[in-house]
């Protein structure tokens, strides 16, 4: 069971689908958390009379496994007699959360020739328009370079185009003081950002497909190449969280809980192994 951080999980129910099919008389219920206490009475679960748990305000501390002894009793039709049924089930519960989204973007301009002083001026100034489309986001260009290539165009002659890359990540300086307005967690409202940033910069360089067509006279020495803007999508994990699509298949996009005996100090989406397992605890950040 897969359970988002400070939500509350679903119902887990003490018995099997053809159990509760059947009446099931006199039947108490031991739910068991996964520090080995019983969960009656504790603040953070909803138990209900007929077996339910639901835990509340879901931490990464809470994942593990949820164990819930069902005892009743079984009566003879013709004996009357009484006979004392024990069965046990098991949940193993983690917290996730979403993975963070950031954006790879690539994107090539016409120059007039590599050894140009202008190019990277070129590169610099247009950083600076980029980050001021999207600074109010609190998002920013990061990881930003750019290579001169030449370029043999079927039918044309020898062209020379700039190779532009460059990041759009959503933790601006500012960022952390963003989600404190949001409750909770702030991974939703990071990701909407980030994909408004994506958008509004893949608008920018539609609007330089136009402009070239119809408000220049003559074409700028450096220029756009008509559909050369492409995106990748680049996801990250917040530290004691990590992807494991064969352990986790069900939730394979989410960023799941680090398992006791790994650890995640980064934004990377894998849980690194301990090499000596002292971590017993799920999430860990450090071995």
């Amino acid at each position: 069971v897969y359970v988002k951080v400070f939500t509350n999980s679903p119902f887990l129910v003490c018995m099997d689908l053809a159990r509760s099919q059947e009446e099931v008389i006199d039947p108490k219920y031991l739910w068991i958390g996964p520090d080995g206490k019983n969960l009656a009475g504790q603040m953070y679960v909803n138990l209900t009379e007929t077996g339910k748990l639901m835990v509340m305000g879901f931490k990464e501390s809470m994942s593990g496994a949820y164990t819930c002894t069902l005892s009743h009793k079984i009566i003879e039709t013709t004996t009357q007699e009484e006979r004392e049924m024990v069965e046990a089930y098991k949940f193993m519960v983690y917290a996730y959360r979403e993975a963070d989204h950031a954006y790879r973007v690539f994107v090539r301009f016409t120059t007039k020739e590599c050894e140009l002083v202008a190019n990277g001026q070129f590169f610099e100034e247009l950083k600076k328009i980029l980050n001021n489309i999207i600074s109010d986001l609190t998002c920013h260009i990061i990881e930003s370079s750019y290579k001169c290539h030449s370029v043999k165009i079927p039918k044309q002659g020898l062209l020379h185009e700039l190779f532009v890359s460059f990041q759009v990540n959503p933790f601006a300086p500012g960022w952390e003081e963003v989600c404190h307005q949001v409750p909770y967690d702030c991974e939703d409202a990071t990701n909407m950002r980030a994909q408004e940033a994506r958008d509004r910069i893949g608008e920018f360089f539609s609007q330089q497909t136009y402009a070239l067509k119809h408000e220049f006279r003559t074409v700028p020495t450096i220029h756009y190449v008509d559909n050369s803007f492409s995106v990748t999508h680049i996801d990250s994990c917040r530290p004691g969280f990590g992807k494991n699509d064969i352990t986790h298949k069900n939730c394979a996009s989410c960023c799941v809980v680090c398992d006791p005996g790994t650890y995640s100090p980064n934004n990377e989406v894998t849980c690194q192994i301990c090499t000596r397992p002292r971590v017993k605890k799920y999430g860990a950040r450090s071995c």
